[in-house]
């Protein structure tokens, strides 16, 4: 394994276990800020109990969140030296808003989980709003830095004079960065498939629990919390993945062309579905073609002319066959999170003696890693589509590698670390889960 690859690896291996716990960090003290306003109106202890126990599990993924995420913020100045050297000016203002994101969030959530019978019972209830709120716009703020990676803005560039020079980046403008072209359609599609992923994933493992019929009552009122979230943010999410398709196809043609295998200009370019590309032929295999579809979704025009990789320089064309392949298993998990969700708000709203039937159950069982494995194929879409640069169109992911040898070797070190981890969280939550009928107030 070269360093080029055993670094990329290391960051995929690390953004890949980080954002798990970070979706679920940002995402499930909603569920418990909502719980626990249920308790606070209607006086019952289930909802208190299922507040508490959603707590613990929000502690748990922020200390999981926090550890990762630092770690990924050494890497990025250990194995992208160069990178940091001259984008961190520029991009550095949304990573020191997400510290101070981050510090508040921590002190609610410590106000939150020692604040039981010792504050008043609605400022204990903000604080863990609180926690939602800042979380939140921590995985906003983060999402902006990498929309900058996508969409390089709030600077001007002067490429080098000579090669093996470095480029002036003149008239640095943190604002203009942080809220570049790209972070908008980012930050809502990142947004709504956090909600998603963890919406189905607890409502599953609640789900998982009535179908076993332990306690009943308790995973009944959880499930249909996380539900509600899941089902109405996997029905939004075909509007934002809309508006990240067509930024995509503006300012990164040749990252979309990946995506959709597109391999030759055209008009009226059909979407497909499925297929396997041959990138040596610069052909795409056993899809399923639907005409004009491509050119609507990227210009609103089923006439229009889609950039193909015919125009895409040899150097600068990203790797096809895993962009291609990502971005189907992403789009076919999120279309059917999102039947899954209609499903479950047609039930709520007018089949009501559907929500206890097995079979709704066990579709939400099923969905439990769905909206996870959609998410790292979106991540996959997004980082591995804008190869071979690091910052798009001006510095290249190699040139910005450090020259330290044995990366090799810290590869496989972060992946037994990051393996361990993730074997002490299971346990952790599995303990929990486990453990609610013994722990909480009886009504």
């Amino acid at each position: 394994m070269d360093d080029l690859i055993a670094a990329r690896s290391q960051m995929a291996l690390s953004l890949g276990f980080h954002i798990v716990f970070a979706c679920i960090g940002m995402v499930m003290p909603f569920f418990m800020a909502l719980s626990h306003y249920r308790w606070l109106r209607t006086g019952n202890l289930v909802y208190k109990n299922l507040t508490k126990a959603w707590s613990k599990g929000v502690a748990i993924f922020f200390a999981t969140g926090a550890v990762s995420g630092t770690v990924l913020s050494f890497e990025l100045g250990l194995l992208w030296p160069r990178f940091m050297e001259h984008a961190g000016p520029i991009f550095g203002m949304p990573f020191s808003l997400e510290g101070t994101a981050f510090f508040i969030e921590a002190i609610a959530l410590g106000f939150f989980l020692y604040g039981w019978d010792r504050l008043n019972r609605w400022f204990h209830w903000f604080t863990g709003v609180v926690v939602g709120l800042s979380g939140l716009a921590s995985g906003i703020l983060v999402v902006a830095a990498n929309a900058w990676m996508n969409s390089p803005a709030g600077f001007d560039y002067i490429p080098p004079a000579a090669p093996g020079e470095d480029g002036q980046y003149l008239n640095i403008d943190p604002i203009a960065a942080m809220f570049n072209d790209a972070w908008f359609s980012q930050a809502l599609h990142m947004t709504l498939a956090a909600f998603v992923a963890t919406g189905f994933a607890v409502a599953g493992v609640h789900a998982l629990m009535i179908l076993k019929k332990r306690n009943v009552e308790f995973h009944t009122r959880a499930f249909r919390i996380a539900a509600v979230f899941g089902a109405v943010a996997a029905i939004l999410q075909p509007i934002s993945g809309d508006i990240s398709a067509k930024d995509v196809a503006r300012r990164q043609p040749a990252k979309f062309a990946a995506m959709e295998a597109h391999f030759e200009t055209s008009r009226s370019a059909p979407l497909v579905i499925g297929g396997l590309p041959d990138e040596e032929r610069k052909e795409l295999k056993y899809a399923i073609e639907l005409p004009g579809m491509l050119s609507w979704l990227a210009h609103g025009d089923s006439e229009a002319e889609v950039t193909g990789l015919d125009r895409i320089p040899d150097d600068e064309e990203p790797p096809v066959l895993i962009t291609h392949l990502a971005f189907q298993v992403m789009v076919g998990l999120g279309v059917l999170l999102m039947l899954t969700g209609l499903l479950y708000l047609i039930a709520a709203w007018r089949k009501r003696e559907w929500l206890n039937k097995r079979w709704l159950l066990k579709l939400f069982v099923i969905s439990i890693p769905m909206g996870f494995i959609a998410i790292e194929a979106g991540w996959t879409v997004t980082e591995v589509g804008r190869q071979p640069w690091i910052i798009y169109e001006i510095m290249r992911t190699a040139d910005a590698l450090t020259p330290m040898p044995g990366i090799a070797y810290s590869f496989y070190i972060f992946t037994a670390v990051y393996i361990s981890l993730s074997i002490v969280v299971v346990f952790l939550l599995y303990r929990q889960i486990k453990m609610v009928p013994e722990i909480y107030d009886k009504p």
